[in-house]
C-alpha cells in the first residue's frame, strides 16, 4: 500500500493532473503526468511524487479489477522515489490489462515513464529480472557434491 502522502484522493487531484498534466498511453494502461514547480509548493508533502490509479467496469469484474489496482499499486510504489518532486501521476488501467502479467504490465509503466520524461533508461532497484533454467534441466538442491 502505497503511504497517505504518496497517494492522490481528492477527485479534484485526479481531475487537475488529467486535465492539464500529459499523457502516454501504451497497449494496457495510460499514464497521466503533471510535474509542478516544488520550489512554489507550500509544504514538503504536497512537494512529494504522488500516484492515484483508475480501473473501471471495463477492467473486469471486482476481483480482476483489484488485482489489477495492487498490481499497478506494487510497481508504482517501486518507481515513486525516481520520480521527480511535485510529480503527480494518474494510472488509468485499459480493458486488456486484466490478462496481463505483472512483468508486462511493469514494462508497460516504464515504456510510459521512459515517454513522458519521467524515468532514466535504467531499470528501478527492486525490478531485476530473475535468471530462468531451461525446462529440461535438472533441478538443483544445492548440493555441489
Amino acid at each position: 500500500m502505497l503511504p497517505a502522502a504518496a497517494r492522490l484522493r481528492r477527485s479534484e487531484d485526479f481531475r487537475v493532473v488529467l486535465r492539464r498534466g500529459s499523457r502516454a498511453g501504451r497497449r494496457r494502461l495510460v499514464v497521466h503526468a503533471l510535474t509542478t514547480d516544488p520550489s512554489g509548493a507550500a509544504d514538503a508533502v504536497s512537494s512529494a511524487a504522488r500516484a492515484g490509479f483508475v480501473v473501471s467496469k471495463a477492467v473486469g469484474n471486482s476481483v480482476v479489477r483489484h488485482r489489477v489496482s495492487r498490481r499497478l499499486r506494487h510497481l508504482v510504489s517501486a518507481r515513486l522515489g525516481t520520480l521527480p518532486a511535485g510529480t503527480a501521476l494518474v494510472v488509468r488501467a485499459l480493458p486488456p490489462s486484466s490478462t496481463a502479467s505483472s512483468a508486462e504490465l511493469g514494462s508497460d509503466l516504464d515504456a510510459a515513464l521512459r515517454r513522458l520524461g519521467l524515468l532514466s533508461s535504467r531499470r528501478p532497484a527492486g525490478d531485476v529480472p530473475r535468471p530462468t533454467r531451461p525446462a529440461d534441466a535438472t533441478p538443483d538442491h544445492g548440493s555441489a557434491v
